[in-house]
């Protein structure tokens, strides 16, 4: 089979290389899988410049989260089993972890829904309790995490305000629903969520970005707000200050949705029940920006890895066209 593999560590383009391999061999408890779409995360770049907090052996296979298909011909969503990665014609993933691909949508926005809305949904509803009626602020707006959590916080009938970088993620931005978007190239972001909340702030606020995205949480929490820290895309990460956390009354979650798989398989499970849900009905639909060949995968991951995409960007082998 083909399959992209990582040698050495490095930037995507440079150290991903695409090779003639044998496929993997399932092991105890895994089955193999056809991939008919592989997402692109920002860890995956993370992984192949040895930043990530897993590093797998050299050399492996990036690709993390897949729309795959089983031997009996069921489409399902996985994590793969690192090193044989989803940007590959073929992957291994854990048996007991697939979980059902939603009949509403193809196959690569069916390998969307897993990572960046489990996590969104996790973080919105079971750590930050986001309520109806209350103001949801999204950084990072129109990537592929931010756009997860604006849809579902719009599910959830919260106001959400997104903070985008550049006029074509604006404009991406208000195509999700954002109630306000705010521009933080040519707008002051701290002022602008102020003049949107008549003063008070956000009650949420999801932050996949960190550095001075995260300043800015902190300055425009609400009283009795949550932030939610996803991640750390500027590659910068904060020291919070828990003085300031204590002077306004609001508090810091952390989300690993990873730990979860291992801590509470069942939540994971009631989640994709969720989301299922919530995509037949339409009140979700993952931001597919790009749906690129294999061959473009380093590429690909690269683009994504400079903040250069919208949404999320999807790999399909020549074998597992999108249907």
């Amino acid at each position: 089979m083909q399959a992209w593999q990582v040698h050495e560590n490095g930037e995507p383009s440079e150290v991903m290389r695409l090779a003639d391999i044998e496929r993997p061999t399932p092991g105890d408890g895994q089955v193999l899988l056809r991939v008919r779409a592989a997402n692109i995360n920002f860890p995956d770049a993370l992984m192949a410049r040895g930043h990530y907090q897993v590093r797998p052996p050299l050399p492996f296979t990036p690709g993390v989260e897949i729309c795959g298909e089983t031997e009996d011909g069921r489409r399902v969503l996985a994590n793969p089993a690192l090193p044989h990665g989803g940007f590959a014609e073929y992957a291994v993933a854990d048996a007991a972890a697939l979980l059902p691909a939603p009949d509403s949508l193809d196959d690569a926005e069916a390998a969307a829904l897993h990572i960046g809305y489990q996590t969104g949904w996790f973080g919105l509803h079971r750590r930050a309790g986001l309520q109806a009626g209350e103001t949801l602020l999204v950084h990072a707006a129109a990537g592929g995490v931010g756009s997860a959590a604006v849809q579902l916080g719009k599910a959830a009938g919260a106001t959400v305000i997104g903070v985008v970088g550049g006029s074509d993620k604006a404009a991406v931005a208000r195509e999700l629903g954002c109630d306000v978007v705010i521009d933080r190239r040519t707008e002051d972001v701290i002022a602008a969520v102020k003049e949107a909340t008549g003063g008070r702030g956000a009650d949420v606020v999801y932050d996949p970005v960190g550095g001075e995205a995260y300043a800015q949480s902190a300055k425009v929490v609400a009283f009795e707000g949550r932030i939610v820290v996803v991640g750390f895309a500027s590659g910068t990460i904060p020291s919070p200050s828990l003085n300031h956390a204590l002077v306004k009354n609001y508090a810091i979650l952390g989300l690993h949705w990873g730990l979860y798989n291992t801590k509470d398989p069942k939540l994971v499970r009631h989640c994709h029940e969720q989301l299922t849900d919530l995509a037949a009905r339409g009140a979700i639909k993952p931001l597919v920006s790009e749906r690129v060949p294999l061959a473009e995968a380093a590429a690909a991951v690269q683009r994504v890895a400079d903040g250069a995409t919208t949404g999320r960007v999807a790999v399909v082998p020549q074998n597992g066209a999108a249907v």
